[in-house]
């Protein structure tokens, strides 16, 4: 049977933009970064379209032998305002209560900072749907590298493979789910380069959580 028509044995989820909206807060942080770092703001469909790789894996390039001066920050930038402005995205919770309610093994895989998502989980009471809440320098290296989708289900019993799907919104994270030989799920609209995503197309697509649930709901 092909891995995407038959029920998953977990399900890991990307975190910004695939359960939550964040893109303003995410813009609003990097527009200070790169004003107090001396470069010019990006507009919010820059934003959208470059951004998806760690701060780690992305802030070298950007910023150079600053990129650590760079990355506080932004950090600092985005703690003060995240809380007050994150809003799940449409359908999320009731999606994940579905899916919570099925049994299913539910974990989350991102490139935020692990602790700013750990955090971001328990101000919305959803920490309680995931084994395992993986960000950015959890593991032993961040997305595409497949090091936290091995600790995000280390001690359930479940291995990478077919039967794990991973659930995000842009090209990185189904050449994350490629690289860790899991089923890449697209969940709403594409951001990120258009290039990636061709280069890893999704096993699956859905235009919002409902739909997902609903699928799954189905099998």
């Amino acid at each position: 049977m092909n891995a995407a028509t038959g029920l998953p044995r977990a399900i890991l989820f990307d975190w910004d933009n695939t359960l939550v909206d964040t893109w303003e807060t995410i813009h609003a942080a990097l527009v200070v970064t790169l004003k107090r770092m001396g470069h010019p703001p990006w507009t919010l469909a820059e934003t959208k379209q470059r951004v998806s790789h760690s701060l780690k894996n992305s802030f070298p390039k950007l910023f150079g032998a600053r990129w650590n001066e760079a990355r506080q920050i932004y950090i600092d930038s985005y703690a003060a305002i995240h809380l007050d402005r994150l809003v799940p995205a449409e359908g999320a919770e009731d999606m994940l209560e579905a899916l919570t309610a099925r049994g299913l093994l539910l974990g989350v895989v991102s490139n935020k900072t692990g602790a700013s998502l750990r955090i971001e989980a328990a101000h919305l009471g959803w920490s309680r749907y995931f084994t395992r809440l993986v960000g950015a320098g959890d593991a032993s290296a961040d997305k595409p590298d497949p090091a936290g989708f091995v600790l995000a289900l280390a001690e359930s019993g479940v291995k990478l493979g077919p039967a794990v799907w991973y659930v995000g919104d842009t090209g990185l994270d189904m050449e994350s789910a490629t690289r860790a030989g899991i089923t890449g799920v697209l969940l709403g609209a594409p951001h990120g380069d258009p290039a990636e995503l061709a280069k890893f197309p999704p096993a699956l697509r859905f235009p919002g959580c409902a739909g997902f649930a609903n699928h799954l709901a189905a099998m």
